[in-house]
């Protein structure tokens, strides 16, 4: 089972917000990951991390095999991308809409399949709160593929 510390699971969530709201500067520099990480909305709490904080945690989940460095040609500052889920590298793989209620819990904690309804709409679309609470069961029956 995988365990994960609070700013652990806030450099993940935002990883997998900025992926899809904001493809055009995923991966993230330093200190686009320490802008997402205390970004005053859409996060609770509201955390206070500097660099070498987020530095910090970037080694932690590297070694865990859950992030990877990105440095191309032409790039001056290396960039971080998950391989948390829906990657060659990982066993988890979910839907759309799975991946956007685990990215939103991690950003935000616990919430009512409403909430969660209202916040994912950036991320991927749900019908109605039926819909999410469906994802989420089938989040809890899930196992690793």
């Amino acid at each position: 089972m995988l365990k994960l510390s609070a700013q652990q699971c806030r450099v993940i969530g935002v990883m997998l917000e900025k992926e899809v709201t904001t493809p055009e500067q995923y991966p993230l520099s330093l200190n686009g990951l320490t802008n997402g990480c205390n970004q005053k909305s859409n996060r609770d709490p509201v955390m206070n991390l500097t660099e070498s904080q987020v530095q910090e945690l970037l080694d932690q989940l590297r070694a865990m095999h859950l992030i990877s460095e990105q440095s191309g040609f032409g790039s001056r500052v290396v960039k971080y991308q998950h391989r948390f889920c829906n990657t060659e590298f990982g066993n988890l793989h979910f839907t759309d809409q799975q991946r956007a209620i685990i990215g939103v819990l991690l950003l935000r904690g616990p919430q009512t399949p409403g909430e969660l309804r209202t916040r994912t709409s950036r991320l991927a679309p749900f019908d109605n709160v039926v819909a999410v609470e469906q994802a989420l069961e089938s989040l809890g029956s899930h196992s690793e593929r």
